[in-house]
């Protein structure tokens, strides 16, 4: 070997020990790997930030954007809610849920539809009576399966289709990986179907702050209209309609306040007092069509300036106590509006703006995010720990669903790139409010597109310095007895061993060049190849550390890091043997 070739190969070891090591966050590993290979000399100064101006950071990006506004429309989780009424067994309920993420996974960023899924899994988990754990890791496996059938499903499917377009001129289509990553999902669900049981029983998530401070009976004002699902309803089927998650503690009519006996019928412009916790009070008024107050009332803000929301307890002393949203004129004086309030051991009944504030009292504030902090602290209120807040919001529907299927249809007729097609896909839902900045800059990982940008040019140090040529001349002689299933079956394994320390991205970034080189060794066509890579660095179920969508659920499911293998080993084996022949099946080699 040269020195060049050395060096290259020194740096992605070094890098690789500092994966696996964990003392480092993975962006500031491939930082260091880019730092190191310009100080080595086998990238060149010029060429050190290429990998972010590339394709891939720009379509990973816009798909995270595109998932978040997908996940706040709240579609898949109305449509999760009418399922799940007719699911009930624990099994029934995990292939629900697991085929729901997978074949979601087809559409949107693998951790984006697991991410909307996941309140569902916990409202199983409450109704059945059995731990969360049971559901979430079958679930983060089926959204690496299910990410495997498009091109924009994960990460590895779309730097494999670009090196393939080096290769040969041709990048893989949007729905070419479809043939091979269905049969693979389809496969994985019934295994996870049966083999849930290798998980401990006995896992735990530890309580989150949230549900130690235990606010969830807050009371909220909304009012219905022509349109609205209640017009006309009775209160106690409107009750039953939302599984009594929802009250109604008082409504107006005519000005008159009049109590909610369950069979009285409901008309348009009756105001409702709704009491229950922020997420179905949420769903309730977002489903029901109601005019909310924090939409009809929403108030002014600075040009350009987003509406948000807050929580926040009213302290002792506070300038709230003892006055009303309407006497203190909350949204003249302070430009904030009041959505909902909680208290302890106690039921609101009043309308919103004559709700007598007391020491304690949680309240849900709107207004301009730049002035919410300065406004609590002059009202002497003090937020609550950090957690998601739909209520107040407001939501776009299937308008993130339409932008995402107009994206994908363009790409798949060949119209317009993917990177155009997704980058103005995410832009658009950003334009038409489906998703707000500050929410669209959250879903965005940019320690994901930090890693990606850094290590291009470092794993390409392996095909400029001609060390792929090397492995793939090595990958050669060891397979030259093997038949091509067995040769596409040591590319997978080689993939699926490297992928729990390296990261999904990294370790296609770094094997797809030598797939291609292994195939054009072997005087076969490379797509084979490149398609066991893609499987290979997408099917990490050995660890928590390789996929971030298995990161994502350790916590909540309270796994322990051998819990991954325990369930994890099997199916990876059951990949090893399903893939290859079905990879051929489609692609062959000759």
């Amino acid at each position: 070997m040269t020195l060049p070739q050395i060096l290259s190969v020194t740096v992605l070891v070094g890098m690789m020990g500092l994966f696996l090591w964990g003392r480092f966050r993975y962006d500031v590993v491939a930082v260091m790997a880019l730092l190191a290979a310009v100080a080595a000399g086998i990238v060149a100064p010029e060429d050190a930030f290429t990998g972010f101006s590339d394709d891939i950071v720009i379509i990973v990006g816009s798909a995270l954007v595109l998932s978040g506004a997908v996940q706040r429309s709240g579609v898949v989780e109305r449509l999760m809610r009418l399922l799940q009424k007719r699911v009930t067994g624990v099994r029934s309920q995990l292939l629900l849920l697991s085929a729901s993420v997978g074949f979601g996974s087809a559409l949107v960023k693998n951790i984006g539809a697991l991410a909307m899924m996941m309140p569902a899994a916990f409202q199983m988990a409450k109704k059945s009576n059995s731990s969360p754990s049971v559901f979430l890791m079958p679930m983060s496996f089926a959204s690496l399966l299910g990410g495997l059938i498009t091109l924009i499903g994960t990460s590895p499917n779309i730097i494999v289709s670009r090196v393939r377009a080096e290769m040969t001129g041709e990048p893989f289509g949007m729905f070419d990986y479809a043939p091979v990553g269905i049969g693979l999902t389809l496969v994985g669900l019934t295994f996870l179907f049966f083999g849930y049981r290798l998980l401990p029983a006995d896992r735990r998530a530890a309580p989150t702050m949230g549900e130690a401070l235990d606010v969830h009976d807050y009371a909220t004002e909304a009012k219905i209209v022509e349109q609205s699902a209640p017009n006309g309803e009775t209160v106690a089927e409107f009750i039953e309609r939302h599984e009594h998650e929802v009250a109604i503690t008082m409504f107006l009519r005519d000005g008159v306040r009049a109590t909610p006996l369950p069979d009285t019928v409901l008309n348009a412009g009756d105001i409702l007092i709704l009491g229950g916790n922020p997420d179905s009070l949420e769903r309730a008024i977002a489903r029901d069509r109601l005019d909310f107050v924090g939409t009809s009332e929403a108030p002014e803000s600075p040009e350009g300036e987003e509406i948000g929301v807050i929580e926040a307890v009213v302290a002792a002393g506070s300038a709230l106590v003892g006055g009303t949203a309407g006497s203190l004129m909350l949204r003249q004086r302070y430009g904030i509006n009041l959505i909902a309030v909680s208290r302890q051991g106690e039921r609101i009944v009043r309308r919103m703006p004559n709700v007598v504030f007391r020491a304690g009292d949680v309240v849900v504030l709107q207004g301009p995010l730049g002035i919410l902090p300065q406004t609590l602290n002059e009202l002497g209120a003090l937020p609550l720990a950090e957690r998601e807040l739909r209520l107040g919001s407001v939501r776009k529907g299937l308008l993130p669903i339409a932008v995402l299927a107009i994206a994908m249809a363009a790409t798949a007729a060949g119209a317009v790139p993917v990177t155009i097609a997704f980058f103005a896909a995410a832009a658009a839902v950003v334009l038409f409010g489906a998703l707000p900045v500050r929410d669209a800059y959250d879903h965005v990982e940019w320690p994901i597109l930090i890693m990606l940008g850094a290590l291009i040019p470092v794993s390409d140090t392996l095909r400029s310095t001609g060390v792929t040529e090397i492995i793939g001349q090595w990958l050669s002689a060891t397979a030259a007895t093997l038949p091509p299933w067995g040769a596409v079956a040591l590319i997978m394994a080689a993939a699926m061993a490297v992928t729990p320390f390296l990261n999904n991205a990294a370790t296609v970034l770094v094997m797809a060049p030598i797939a291609a080189t292994f195939a054009g060794d072997l005087g076969l066509r490379p797509e084979a190849f490149l398609m066991a890579t893609a499987v290979g660095a997408g099917c990490d179920f050995l660890t928590p550390i390789g996929h971030q969508c298995n990161t994502l659920v350790m916590g909540p499911g309270g796994y322990r890091f051998s819990d991954y293998a325990r369930l994890g080993a099997p199916l990876s084996l059951i990949v090893l043997i399903v893939g290859p022949p079905l990879i051929l099946w489609f692609w062959p080699v000759a």
